[in-house]
């Protein structure tokens, strides 16, 4: 098993007008460090996995397809996305943990720590 740990977002690196006033509007709102999409996503995942290996996407929060009373199309997560965009992409065998590391430690079930 091979772990790759590609993020989705990453923080703002670049200093244009249009990234301070991005800055800024997160600041706004009490966020100090602002993400953007990470262009480098997929190059990454790219130079480290074959098209047809098995791909388990996570994040802390997992999101879900499943609907609910208040969340009629399911719970959005960067991990969703990251799913979405690698299918988009030609590969074949990913499959995403549906609510997230938080939801697999709330149910007990293994975990391995260090390495």
């Amino acid at each position: 098993m091979y772990a790759l740990r590609p993020t989705l977002k990453r923080l703002i690196k670049e200093w244009t007008p249009w990234d301070i006033a991005r800055r800024a509007a997160f600041l706004f709102f009490g966020i100090i460090s602002g993400t953007e999409e990470n262009p480098e996503f997929l190059q990454m995942v790219e130079s480290k996995l074959e098209k047809d290996a098995k791909i388990i996407v996570a994040c802390s929060s997992g999101g879900t397809m499943r609907p609910s009373q208040s969340l009629p199309q399911g719970q959005q997560s960067r991990s969703l996305i990251a799913a979405y965009l690698l299918v988009l992409n030609g590969y074949k065998n990913v499959f995403h943990l549906d609510g997230g590391i938080y939801t697999w430690f709330q149910e007990g079930l293994p975990s391995v720590t260090g390495e």
